[in-house]
């Protein structure tokens, strides 16, 4: 059977290779310089000639006012023949050039063939062969923003940059005129003229698109992707990609749609965690403003920490990490807040069925600096208080979290963010029993730049994660607090060296401090009151990583990061026999080194050009992980037991193999993306049957370890502009572990093994008031452990189990609709209301599947489906001034 499923998945990449190429053939013949023209021209001037050859090819033409004013003539004669050589032809002796710029082509002067006086190279040999560098800063004018990812080309060459992180761009271009533009979402194209003789610093301010705000809903970016950039595996997402797809009880969700994107899997109904490319839901390192965040969930899973008023923009590496991040094996979700709007005060937020949220904005000194306050907060346990049921009204059931940031432009070279988060999940029943959990994080960046080359980050970060579990009842009491916290410095250098080369270097030093279990029992609980150690480790890395354009056509990305994890004492290590047995204990003090581990983590990744709107890429990447969640249950809970490497737990290690296929199509209205994955990983962690993470015992013994498999094939089709957006997404993939006493020391199917995975993303503008959306989601049920057998024990009926996740769950699939009303829209204020249909038409899909005896035959077993949702309807209201 296992053969059987590897050739299926060989002859569905043999298909895909097959439409690739079919997809390529039809684009090569649709490169304007292809289009074949009979015509003749006898000296025509330029601008008249290049019209007339419009008027027959239907081909535009892009030039700048200097072209378009030239004496320039030409002469031709061609009988259908490409564009390409009739532009030669006409060009000889000229001092022009063209080259293809989308569907147009673009034409400037040429230096080179330009006669010019001959002394002028000698007496001014910089001029003619130096180059220079362009820098600056890249924002959005209404609120002083900087702008992630804005996109600058110039015209007629090759060149091209990005914004990073921090807005900050720089490009190395020859001495000379160039024509740059710039683009970025929901921004008009900012277009300018530059005379480049000397380094010049250029910050740019990119006015709103008013027009694509109202008719487009999702945009991966505003130009066409960068097919040209050896970077696989990321998916960026703006809120305007979250504005409208429908959510579950009405809060917007980036999680939830990330979950959309071929790759990545949700955990289960209304969960919060996700699985990306075969790994567990610990395996993704999730960070806010740098701070990791270990638990992203409100509600048990049901949404994320994440309040979308507060957020700018949302990056996630599914492969290829670059350099600078570590830590997990699977993905890395790189999460940024709003800075806050220098320019003018803003106040936005909502209120829905169940929860209220409120934004404000504005600036300190105005284009200097700013703050952002975000708040929100559930009142389901409001509600609660209706009740006559003194049990349900005494409870509690809610949660809330804060945003906030402020930031200094100390200078053209300096600025200064100071940003935190505090959540808290309480649920509890009439102060009898309950469980609470939260996040706080806080970060301290600065970025300075020594030149006009190089850009410097440096961030010292905190972030907390701890739960408490609290039983009572009148004979006795019972509570457990956990806790993780971490203390993290960081150092992010990025030199701009030439027009060829981007190398960015730094390091990272990370102390944590894990408590355990912190056991506090009274009475007749049959517990004893007891602390599990605390655990101290240190994590240090560095890391250097260059982009390297080789050619027009050719581009690297390499990499090295090496990190560094010592376990510290003070506490008592173990050793253990192969049943889990302790045999031996050794006792460490106070910042004593108990072990060191040192990974060396390369990354590659190569992109191929094959035109200008084609290429492909291959990546490999290997991660280290040195923290695991042990956890025994599908998706996450704020009660799992996060634990480090120790002298036994080994770190974890991934390495992964990728090839992608990327196409803009169709004037660059729409993206083509195709990536297949195989992934190999070392030291993976999985209980022993009948385990009890709860033990007073070394956790080490209820662990058994082993390695794991995963790859697969992911396919995306987006459609970017336009009155109708939206995406396809499939993934087929395949997830395995093997760990030694378990299933017989076989190959095993991983609890987030899922064979298809599919999402159909739609959203339409019907008018200026009305926009609607829609998603259709199916996938394979989850691999579980279902009872192959029971006995009887004094009346008891007990299950038995053999083969891990040989079974599975029912398969899921589920169609939610939205839509959204305009209420009012002027230049200070706007609202609408927004309304969703979660599981529209009422699939009763399987959150638990549990066994038991017939009511009416003991002797026969019956199977007890749990759904959660049916029909979950919504209505918000949000505004904006």
């Amino acid at each position: 059977m296992k053969r059987n499923g590897q050739v299926r998945f060989l002859t569905c990449i043999a298909i895909v290779l097959l439409l690739l190429l079919i997809v390529q053939t039809h684009a090569w013949a649709q490169d304007p310089l292809a289009k074949r023209i009979t015509i003749t021209l006898k000296n025509e001037p330029l601008k008249t000639a290049l019209d007339k050859i419009t008027n027959i090819s239907g081909i535009k033409f892009t030039y700048n006012e200097q072209v378009a004013s030239s004496n320039v003539k030409l002469s031709v004669s061609a009988k259908d023949s490409p564009l390409s050589t009739v532009l030669n032809d006409a060009f000889t002796g000229q001092p022009l050039q063209f080259s293809p710029l989308g569907a147009e082509i673009f034409i400037r002067f040429d230096p080179a063939k330009e006669k010019k006086p001959e002394a002028e190279p000698a007496a001014n040999p910089a001029a003619s062969q130096g180059k220079r560098t362009l820098s600056g800063t890249i924002k959005y004018a209404s609120t002083g923003e900087t702008i992630i990812a804005a996109t600058l080309r110039v015209a007629g060459t090759n060149y091209a940059t990005s914004s990073n992180e921090y807005g900050f761009y720089s490009i190395t271009l020859p001495v000379g005129t160039h024509s740059i533009s710039v683009n970025a979402v929901g921004t008009k194209s900012y277009k300018t003229t530059i005379d480049l003789n000397k380094n010049t610093s250029l910050n740019i301010a990119l006015h709103d698109d008013l027009n694509e705000l109202e008719t487009v809903t999702i945009t991966g970016n505003n130009d066409r992707r960068r097919v040209d950039n050896p970077q696989m595996g990321m998916e960026r997402l703006s809120i305007s990609e979250t504005k409208n797809v429908p959510v579950l009880l009405g809060e917007r969700d980036l999680i939830k749609t990330l979950q959309l994107l071929p790759g990545v899997k949700t955990s289960g109904e209304g969960s919060g965690g996700f699985f990306v490319r075969g790994g567990s839901a610990d395996q993704n390192m999730i960070l806010l403003d740098e701070a990791p965040v270990y638990n992203a969930s409100h509600l048990l899973g049901f949404f994320s920490t994440f309040n979308s008023d507060a957020i700018k923009n949302v990056t996630l590496y599914k492969s290829g990490m670059p350099a600078q991040y570590g830590g997990g094996l699977s993905s890395v979700l790189d999460v940024k807040m709003n800075d806050g709007n220098n320019q003018k005060f803003g106040v936005s937020g909502g209120v829905g069925l169940i929860a209220a949220r409120i934004n404000v904005e504005g600036p300190i000194q105005k284009e200097k600096s700013s703050f952002l306050i975000s708040a929100r907060r559930t009142y389901a346990d409001l509600f609660l208080k209706l009740s006559s049921d003194s049990n349900v009204k005494n409870s509690e059931l809610y949660f809330y979290d804060v945003n906030l940031k402020a930031n200094y432009i100390l200078g053209d070279k300096d600025r200064l963010f100071i940003s935190g988060y505090f959540g808290k999940d309480v649920l509890g029943a009439d102060n009898v029993a309950g469980i609470n959990w939260g996040n706080a994080t806080a970060t301290l960046r600065w970025n300075h730049v020594f030149s006009s080359k190089l850009f410097s980050n440096t961030s010292a970060i905190f972030s907390n994660y701890n739960y408490k579990i609290k039983s009572i009842d009148d004979e006795s009491s019972l509570s457990l607090f956990s806790q993780i916290r971490d203390w993290n410095f960081k150092q992010d250098m990025q030199w701009y060296a030439n027009d060829k080369n981007t190398l960015s270097f730094g390091l990272n030093s990370i102390y944590h401090t894990i408590k355990p279990g912190e056991v506090q029992a009274t009475g007749n609980s049959g517990l004893l009151s007891q602390e599990l150690q605390n655990r101290y480790s240190l994590e240090n890395a560095v890391y250097a990583s260059n982009t390297w354009k080789a050619s027009n056509t050719l581009s690297f990305t390499y990499g090295l990061r090496v990190s560094a994890f010592s376990i510290l004492g003070k506490g008592d290590y173990y050793t253990f026999d192969p049943e889990g047995n302790v045999t031996g204990t050794t006792s460490y003090e106070s910042g004593e080194i108990v072990k060191t581990y040192v990974n060396l983590e390369p990354r590659i990744a190569a992109a191929i050009q094959l035109n200008n709107s084609t290429s492909i890429k291959a990546s490999y990447v290997r991660n280290a992980q040195n923290l695991h969640l042990i956890s025994n249950s599908n998706s996450s809970s704020p009660t799992d037991r996060w634990v480090a490497s120790t002298n036994v737990i080994k770190p974890e290690l991934s390495d992964q193999v990728s090839l992608g296929y990327y196409k803009n199509l169709g004037n660059d209205n729409y993206e083509l993306t195709v990536e297949t994955y195989y992934k190999t990983l070392q030291n993976q962690i999985d209980y022993r049957n009948g385990a009890n993470i709860y033990t007073n015992q070394p956790i080490e013994t209820q662990l058994l370890y082993g390695k794991g498999r995963a790859y697969g094939a992911e396919f995306l089709l987006k459609k970017k502009n336009g009155k109708l957006t939206g995406w396809i997404a499939y993934t087929i993939s395949k997830t395995e572990r093997k760990i030694d006493g378990i299933n017989s020391n076989n190959w095993y199917n991983a609890r987030q093994d899922r064979t298809h995975d599919i999402s159909l993303v739609t959203m339409y503008q019907l008018s200026k008031k009305w926009s609607l959306s829609a998603n259709w989601v199916f996938s394979t049920g989850n691999a579980v452990t279902f009872p192959n057998g029971k006995y009887k024990l004094l009346g008891h009926s007990y299950f038995y189990f053999s083969d891990r996740n040989a079974d599975r769950m029912p398969s899921y699939h589920r169609l939610d609709l939205g839509a959204t009303r305009l209420l009012k829209q002027t230049k200070k204020y706007s609202s609408e209301l927004s309304f969703s249909l979660y599981n529209a038409y009422g699939r009763e899909n399987a959150y638990r599947i549990t066994f038991r005896d017939k009511e009416t035959d003991p002797n026969r077993t019956e199977a007890v489906r749990t759904t959660l949702f049916r029909f979950v309807p919504s209505i918000s209201y949000n505004f904006k001034f």
